[in-house]
């Protein structure tokens, strides 16, 4: 894979003095973003993302990767130039977009950069107790739950967040970057953006409760369950009541996965509310529990948090090829996920073309292999398989490329031919 972006990789530009200096770095990076935004190209991934989430025959799938872990090793923290933490982190964000375009993927790139509003939030450990983890030593090793909430007396130290809208601190953050990037890149302020899975409430009872003491609460004390699962639901409800409130909406219909047309076409701004946006959730952590506890104790709460957006997006790497038929009856579901866990072909009988497939493939079945063989055999399969589907090819959750350095091009290119091959 030739990077034609290896210049500002290279050791010329660690020779940074002062902040002018990396606000000058900083600015290359993004002019070189708008410029990848222009491209002739963008317009055709874009309209390609459109078809698909809109249920029209795309010229091909939208095929797209997202390291996640991987971009450690991609972009490794030694080899960042900028010292001053948010340049630094501008500097990461501009360095992703430059190495993505040299996967070739179909990440939509935008001529403008997002600066997320502020709230203060009460209590400001949120659920009015610290969430702890415990882990080992060694970075990017495993780690596990520590339950905030060892017994049913500690649920009475559970507290319902509240969010008011900030004006001055999301301004005065909006200013700093405005100061960053004038005449090169324009600001637009959001009131969140990225993968927007706030519905995903197991992921906070679980970090509350511990994974496997909920799952023993929805055999022997699901009042708990419930107790943990309402709470959060009502936090999760002030916290959308409050972006509302603040009346800085900005649909966030310009994402990857989740590029489309406008969810209510002809809405002018002044008037965008949930509606006009997009929104995620999975189930990960309820993964191994049966359909009906599935059900009680997630999805009957999601489902009036998905009832306030436009559009859903639903799962994860969880497999769901037996919940299927309560997912598929959320009234607003846009796409539907088939991890590499969920059976495709059931997935395929299901969905038809009544939803956008979101079809992920393993991290590690992409990585460990010493060639692509095997992964070309599997990826023109499943394209196959999915011909005449409205789909999305996907891979995320990569932590490591296996010493295979040019692996990520390669299972874009393959993805793409595929793609094309069965359109």
């Amino acid at each position: 894979m030739k990077n034609r972006y290896q210049k500002f990789f290279q050791a010329d530009y660690a020779k940074l003095n002062d902040r002018a200096d990396e606000v000058k770095y900083v600015r290359e990076l993004a002019a070189e973003v708008v410029n990848i935004a222009c491209e002739p190209r963008m317009a055709a991934i874009k309209q390609r993302w459109s078809d698909v989430n809109g249920l029209r025959r795309p010229d091909h799938s939208p095929v797209w990767c997202n390291p996640v872990g991987l971009w450690k090793e991609l972009i490794p923290d030694s080899s960042l130039c900028c010292g001053d933490p948010l340049l630094r982190e501008m500097e990461l964000t501009f360095k992703k977009l430059l190495f993505k375009r040299e996967i070739d993927d179909d990440t939509p790139v935008n001529d403008y950069f997002k600066s997320n509003i502020v709230f203060d939030v009460t209590p400001e450990n949120v659920w009015g107790v610290d969430i702890v983890r415990e882990s080992l030593e060694t970075e990017g090793s495993a780690w596990q739950y520590k339950s905030a909430l060892q017994t049913p007396a500690d649920f009475d130290r559970l507290r319902i967040p509240e969010y008011r809208y900030n004006p001055r601190k999301t301004a005065a953050a909006a200013a700093t970057l405005e100061e960053v990037l004038s005449g090169v890149m324009p600001v637009r302020i959001v009131p969140f953006q990225g993968y927007f899975s706030i519905a995903t409430i197991c992921s906070a009872a679980a970090n509350l409760r511990g994974m496997e003491q909920m799952m023993m609460d929805m055999m022997l004390e699901p009042e708990l369950v419930h107790r943990l699962m309402n709470l959060i639901y009502d936090g999760v409800m002030r916290f959308l009541d409050a972006v509302e409130a603040a009346g800085k909406i900005v649909p966030n219909n310009d994402e990857p996965m989740f590029q489309s047309d406008p969810l209510r076409p002809g809405i002018i701004e002044k008037d965008y509310s949930l509606k006009d946006c997009w929104i995620a959730g999975n189930s990960q952590e309820l993964d191994q529990v049966s359909p009906a506890m599935f059900e009680e104790f997630l999805l009957d709460y999601q489902k009036k948090i998905f009832a306030r957006f436009g559009a859903v997006s639903y799962g994860c790497c969880e497999n769901l090829t037996n919940k299927m038929d309560p997912v598929l009856a959320i009234p607003n579901l846009k796409i539907m996920v088939c991890s590499a866990w969920t059976n495709l072909d059931k997935l395929i009988a299901k969905v038809g073309t009544k939803h956008c497939i979101m079809w992920r493939h393993k991290a590690s079945d992409v990585v460990c292999p010493h060639d692509t063989a095997a992964l070309k055999q599997y990826i023109n399969e499943g394209a196959k398989k999915l011909q005449g589907c409205y789909y999305q090819t996907i891979l995320r959750e990569l932590q490591t490329q296996m010493g295979h350095d040019n692996r990520l091009y390669e299972w874009t290119q393959i993805s793409k031919e595929a793609a094309i091959k069965y359109a």
